[in-house]
């Protein structure tokens, strides 16, 4: 997801200037005022990535919950979960049963929101324009599967696959996905700036200082035909520079709803004691925080001293302590909530150990202390991730096993920097592009990962995967990645850390919050709307 690099309660921190909400004065078509939304992600444009909102480039999550209002994808998910189903087509479905071809007709009258018509060659266009593009830090890894892309007439659009694939419907849903215009998007070149045109429920336009995004307006498409509900006709989302200052925008009615993120002491203290005319609404949440390794580095190419700080990291101990009722610890890449999760480091390793770790590490011939340094990054995962990390030094440190340092970087220079292999070991998060297993294993294990981790499995890669996917009941599959996360526990690539729980605080007056954020954390503006007064 780097959808998918965002976590709760951790996520994107905005360097922005905090901007009182002016979007409660704003009036939509019907005379209400527009909903304000806060957030504290960051959409800024630099030298290493001039277009952090083209649907070939963006793959973070907050950049997909702009991307979502306004670009239209063939399937999505409905409210509540469960299996894709149309949206910009009118059917889609497998037409072989090994699940190697997928047919989607469109609906009749689509365009975009300029009034253009909607075509199957568009839909090929934009899906071959990630392909083509193949960004290093973009979502082209979920559509890398494609083998060709056939079009019939003006309304079908049909994908052939080069290995079956249960989770196509899935990836069709996402952004990377998305319906773009020829006219406006270059085949193979990013379109720069933060401009997102297409055919979804919403039009939009930024507001921009000094190569950032302060605010977007998203205002509603007249003409979008699709399977989605929208129950407003303006929202905007206010960005702010951290969870402090978004918060005392809503205490002050600046603004409607406070979403991506709160901290974790905000929502302990909500928990504690309520705010008059403020509610605080929990939500299924699967997002995860890791440590990554770069295995060719010398500090920590050896898999014993991998394994030695799997066998040392106390999880439940920087759940409880950093994050309280925000987030629990985790032992695989895949939660607990999501079908195939098992507990394969507690298993592997059990309670943390010193103990244990000296002997990994005098078995396989590793002077200590190990050094090295823990990198994290200072906005994009919020406040908590500095004393995440402090407390992550903490227990390495104490073991004499180690001699560790810590270095936070802002997200910026920081994701440059881990995708060159800058970093021997450094903390990230991620929200599944879709809520199936294989978003939590292929991404970190297949060709083309997210991390671009020189790290292989040529098991997981060429039998575990691919058997994992030919499976439609992924119950099924269960079996298949128990040994996916019996791999990733033995070598270590990454180290699970936690997994967050999803709160949002609204004021009273406002309807729909229980359903605007999914347990992917797709933010899901067309369900918000107002109360009769």
């Amino acid at each position: 997801m780097n959808r998918k690099t965002l976590v709760l309660p951790a996520v994107v921190g905005l360097l922005a200037p905090v901007l009182a909400a002016c979007g409660g004065t704003d009036s939509g078509s019907d005379g209400k005022a527009a909903i304000v939304v806060g957030t504290t992600d960051q959409f800024v444009a630099t030298e290493d990535n001039p277009a952090p909102l083209d649907p070939a480039i963006g793959y973070e999550a907050g950049v997909w919950n702009v991307l979502r209002q306004t670009v239209q994808t063939l399937t999505h998910v409905p409210r509540g979960g469960g299996q894709p189903v149309p949206e910009a087509a009118r059917s889609c479905t497998f037409t072989d049963r090994e699940n190697e071809s997928y047919r989607c007709k469109l609906r009749s009258g689509l365009t975009f929101a300029d009034g253009t018509p909607v075509t199957a060659d568009d839909v090929k266009y934009s899906i071959n324009r990630v392909i083509d593009i193949k960004s290093d830090s973009g979502p082209v890894g979920l559509l890398t599967n494609i083998d060709t892309i056939e079009t019939s007439g003006d309304d079908e659009v049909i994908f052939h696959l080069k290995t079956p694939d249960a989770t196509f419907p899935y990836k069709l849903a996402t952004p990377a996905a998305g319906i773009v215009q020829k006219s406006k998007y270059p085949a193979r070149s990013p379109r720069n700036g933060f401009q997102v045109d297409g055919s979804g429920p919403y039009t939009m336009k930024p507001e921009v200082r000094n190569d950032q995004v302060v605010k977007v307006v998203f205002t509603r498409n007249p003409r979008y035909k699709g399977d989605l509900n929208v129950l407003n006709d303006k929202v905007e989302l206010d960005l702010f520079p951290d969870a402090k200052a978004m918060g005392k925008a809503l205490d002050a009615q600046k603004i409607d709803m406070m979403t991506r993120t709160m901290s974790p002491g905000q929502a302990q203290q909500m928990l504690e004691r309520p705010k008059d005319g403020i509610e605080l609404t929990e939500m299924p949440g699967l997002a995860i925080s890791y440590l990554a390794f770069d295995t060719t580095d010398p500090a920590v190419k050896s898999k014993a001293v991998r394994q030695a700080i799997a066998q040392v990291v106390d999880r439940g101990q920087i759940a409880g302590q950093v994050y309280g009722a925000t987030a629990e610890p985790l032992y695989s890449l895949i939660p607990s909530s999501i079908t195939g999760h098992t507990n394969s480091f507690y298993n592997k390793y059990g309670e943390p150990s010193s103990t244990k770790a000296a002997a990994i590490l005098q078995a396989a011939g590793i002077r200590t202390p190990v050094k090295f340094t823990l990198h994290y990054t200072t906005d994009h995962y919020g406040p908590a991730t500095a004393t995440e990390f402090k407390a992550l030094k903490k227990q390495l440190n104490a073991t004499g096993l180690f001699d560790v340092d810590v270095k936070g970087t802002p997200w910026a220079k920081y994701r440059p920097a881990q995708k060159r292999g800058d970093y021997a070991v450094y903390g990230m998060g991620w929200f599944p592009d879709f809520p199936d297993p294989d978003n939590y294993t292929a991404p970190f294990l297949d060709r083309n990962n997210f991390l671009n981790s020189p790290y292989r499995s040529a098991l997981a890669q060429n039998t575990l995967i691919p058997q994992s996917r030919r499976e439609e009941d992924r119950a099924s599959a269960a079996k298949t990645f128990q040994k996916l996360q019996d791999i990733v526990a033995a070598d270590v690539p990454v180290l699970p850390i936690w997994q967050g729980k999803q709160y949002v605080a609204s004021r009273d007056g406002l309807t729909g919050v229980e359903w605007s954020i999914n347990s992917s954390a797709d933010l899901q503006l067309w369900e918000l709307g107002r109360s009769a007064v």
